[in-house]
């Protein structure tokens, strides 16, 4: 069973830090994901201040803090971010600013994580196949010892026969 969940958590002066742990909750069992969407800077929040949101999270072999929000009243209200937390936990800090700062996102769950993954492993099986299909008829233009681009100028008409230079020239 798969299931996907809206994430959302505002950050403050008065709740500076939220720690994403589903793991630590027996409810949840089963794999997860996070996905970041977009951090919002809200109505109310101080003009001319900055709003920083920190991210801590685990990386190949240790943990890693880094900022991924800068937002101001009046220069950047919203940052579309697209990070996606594989692996809890996951903690966000407000570390400069009092906010308040929306985060919204998606919570993954079970088998929807593997779907998403395999999606992703198709994307680029494809894009490496295209990128193979382009090389091949590179190196078929190289053997031949014709110019590179000679082909794409014998190009075909909408009715699939070669269009002639004369007949284009004469229009």
């Amino acid at each position: 069973m798969s299931d996907e969940y809206f994430y959302g958590v505002t950050l403050s002066s008065s709740h500076q830090s939220e720690t994403w742990d589903p793991e630590a909750k027996a409810e949840y069992p089963r794999s997860n994901k996070l996905l970041i969407r977009q951090a919002l800077l809200g109505p109310d929040a101080k003009p001319d201040e900055l709003n920083v949101v920190q991210v801590e999270t685990m990386c190949l072999q240790d943990s890693i803090k880094i900022p991924v929000a800068i937002l101001k009243v009046g220069e950047t209200r919203h940052a579309r971010l697209d990070i996606e937390f594989p692996d809890a936990p996951v903690t966000f800090t407000l570390i400069q600013g009092s906010g308040p700062v929306h985060l919204i996102g998606q919570h993954l769950l079970g088998a929807l994580v593997e779907e998403f993954e395999d999606m992703e492993e198709m994307e680029e099986e494809m894009l490496d196949e295209e990128e193979g299909d382009d090389s091949q008829f590179k190196d078929e233009d190289d053997d031949e010892g014709e110019p590179k681009g000679k082909k794409s100028k014998m190009s075909n008409n909408a009715k699939g026969k070669a269009t002639s230079p004369k007949k284009n020239a004469k229009k």
